[in-house]
């Protein structure tokens, strides 16, 4: 049975005692961490890509948007590739699929080809979508149950480390090795200053493909626990006659989730091109995607806040003061001018942070054996980082500062689903036995 990036009910397990799991944790670890760590290049890479292809806004979060649309379009391939082949080997594929992608980064900047920059991130992105369904279940299943929930929060938290840790990688490999990065905002390149850019990005795009293809190669010789049909079965029978739509939490959680991701992903791609204007930080690109590290760091740090925050206190209202915190700094970051508005908009990684997880987790309290099915609906609702493009139309029409209202109004729907929508309704269901199938 599959399991939710975010606790839930699952079937991890009996674990043999000369099971050492420490190792597979850690390994699991790199997984997350890789994934962020790939995701958040993008953040460098769009303000790269506008200067090279000369795009709109529009153009320029269409990247992000067909990053997104794969995990809406791959995760049931996913799921069924999974039943055919397992998890460990779907780890696999995944990572290879992602090396695969990095590398067509490389023609695509010899051409250069803006369409075969979003193949390349699109087949980049399948491969993660692949790795987000068949990773979580293991972190389950290398330990014992009852501090599977640890677990979950040490491998999230590798996650945030490569999110912090990428805007330095991409600042230095792509935006510090190219002209469009280091002039001023503002500065019209050339044609062949934009061909000499296009090719700052082949050198970290291998690097990221060997970490992949080693990555894979230790992994597909690890022994790591596998999921056996049995629990897969015994999932089904208990799920009869019971329905997720009579849940509330859930029904209200999904489009949480999917709305959040375009407040966060917003940010994001457009941060360094905001900070960079003359009237509100007046900096390189390069210099920009420094403070994209502060953004990113903010969240690190609001996790581990957040995390301590709800031992004592109830996850909505935590969710509730967050939300109302992020609501509070995109409307200085839209009104504002210079340094106000530019760590207005820095601090709202900070109030981002527990966004995702705590809705995840409200979303499936009370499912017991429906928690695969509700987490699977969670995980497709990630697509809504597609809908930037929407942000990308406002910045184009209205101004890039005007657009961030957008962002506001998503922070709006957050501070609602925890104040009500939340809320459990329908028949709160025990959790499922837990066991496991390890492979020899």
């Amino acid at each position: 049975m599959a399991l939710s990036p975010i606790g839930g009910a699952v079937p991890a397990g009996d674990v043999s005692p000369s099971q050492t799991y420490r190792p597979a944790l850690t390994l699991l670890a790199s997984l997350f961490f890789m994934w962020g760590f790939i995701t958040v290049i993008n953040n460098t890479l769009l303000p790269h890509l506008r200067s090279v292809f000369d795009l709109n806004y529009t153009q320029t979060t269409l990247i992000e948007s067909v990053w997104f649309i794969a995990y809406f379009v791959a995760s049931i391939p996913s799921a069924k590739l999974i039943e055919r082949i397992g998890y460990k080997r779907s780890i696999v594929v995944g990572l290879l699929a992602m090396a695969t992608g990095a590398l067509m980064m490389v023609p695509a900047a010899r051409i250069p080809s803006y369409g075969v920059v979003l193949a390349a991130l699109f087949v980049i992105a399948s491969g993660i979508t692949l790795l987000q369904v068949a990773a979580n279940p293991y972190v389950a299943v290398v330990g014992p149950p009852e501090t599977a929930s640890s677990r979950l929060n040490f491998v999230q938290a590798f996650n945030s480390l490569g999110t912090t840790l990428a805007p330095l990688f991409g600042g230095y490999l792509i935006l510090g090795r190219s002209k469009g990065g280091t002039s001023e905002a503002g500065v019209t390149l050339t044609a062949a200053e934009r061909f000499a850019d296009a090719q700052s990005v082949v050198l970290p795009y291998i690097i990221v493909a060997v970490v992949l293809v080693i990555l894979a190669i230790v992994i597909a010789r690890f022994p790591l626990p596998s999921m056996g049909q049995a629990t897969r079965r015994a999932s089904r029978e208990a799920r009869k006659g019971l329905s997720l739509w009579s849940h509330r939490n859930l029904v209200l959680g999904v489009p949480a989730i999917f709305i959040y991701l375009i407040a966060e992903i917003g940010v994001s791609n457009l941060f360094i091109n905001f900070i960079s204007q003359p009237h509100i930080g007046n900096l390189t690109h390069q210099q920009a995607s420094n403070y994209l590290f502060l953004l990113w760091g903010g969240m690190m740090v609001g996790r581990f806040l957040g995390s301590l925050l709800m031992q004592e206190a109830d996850a909505a209202a935590v969710l509730a003061i967050f939300a109302m915190g992020a609501f509070a700094v995109m409307l200085v970051a839209t009104i504002a001018q210079g340094p106000t508005a530019m760590w207005a908009l820095i601090s709202v990684g900070f109030f981002h942070s527990i966004m995702f997880p705590t809705i995840f987790t409200l979303a499936i309290k009370g499912l017991g054996p429906l928690t695969e099915e509700g987490s699977g609906l969670l995980i497709m609702a990630i697509a809504g980082g597609a809908l930037v493009v929407v942000q990308g139309w406002l910045a184009d029409r209205y101004g890039l500062q005007l657009s961030f209202l957008l962002t506001a109004a998503c922070e709006l729907y957050v501070l609602f689903y925890a104040l009500w929508g939340s809320k459990p309704t329908g028949e709160q269901l025990p959790a499922m036995p837990t066991h496991a199938v390890l492979s020899d």
